[in-house]
């Protein structure tokens, strides 16, 4: 048995919808008591840090209905069913941003609320941008404006509350660390 594991007794598959579905789990707990746990599973998803030329950040506002307003991100979206992350991360950029890049390298991967879902993100980093001259668009429910700015207004978004994502603060502290360790 692995350390503090969770055994499953029952599973319950409560919704299936186009993004998520929803189980409830009873499981034993180590202690040998129940409980029950509600786990979302998504099929993860990938973000990209992407940087022009002259070291503007390329972002993207768009409203999200369960926060009921806009924010302030960096391209992101869901993995399709056998598609790699770093495919993913290049179909968003272009739809999101009209960008294309020569070198795509992976940051780190990690979970956004393991406490009740299983979304696993992937962060890349995109570099050598260029134009796309037919970029493919956004999907037909999803409506962004496309933004380039600098690492010091991304950081007073985050001060303001304009980014408000994890993925997108991860990303603006990410590039200042990278900044301050290219000083030394």
């Amino acid at each position: 048995m692995k350390k503090f594991e969770e055994k499953t007794i029952t599973k319950n598959d409560l919704f299936k919808g186009k993004i998520i579905s929803l189980q409830v789990e009873d499981v034993e707990l180590p202690n040998g008591k129940t409980s029950k746990r509600e786990i979302i599973k998504h099929p993860g998803a990938v973000c990209v840090i992407a940087k022009t030329d002259d070291h503007k950040l390329i972002m993207v506002e768009q409203y999200r209905k369960a926060l009921e307003r806009s924010i302030v991100e960096i391209p992101a979206g869901k993995l399709e069913p056998g598609e790699l992350p770093e495919v993913t991360a290049e179909r968003e950029l272009e739809e999101e941003t009209g960008y294309g890049c020569r070198t795509l390298t992976h940051v780190i991967s990690f979970y956004t609320s393991p406490g009740f879902a299983d979304e696993l993100v992937h962060v890349y980093k995109a570099e050598g941008l260029y134009k796309i001259e037919d970029a493919q668009d956004t999907d037909e429910d999803e409506f962004v404006e496309l933004m380039e700015v600098t690492l010091e207004e991304a950081e007073e978004m985050v001060l303001n509350q304009r980014i408000y994502d994890a993925k997108t603060a991860y990303a603006v502290q990410y590039l200042r660390l990278e900044q301050l360790r290219n000083l030394t």
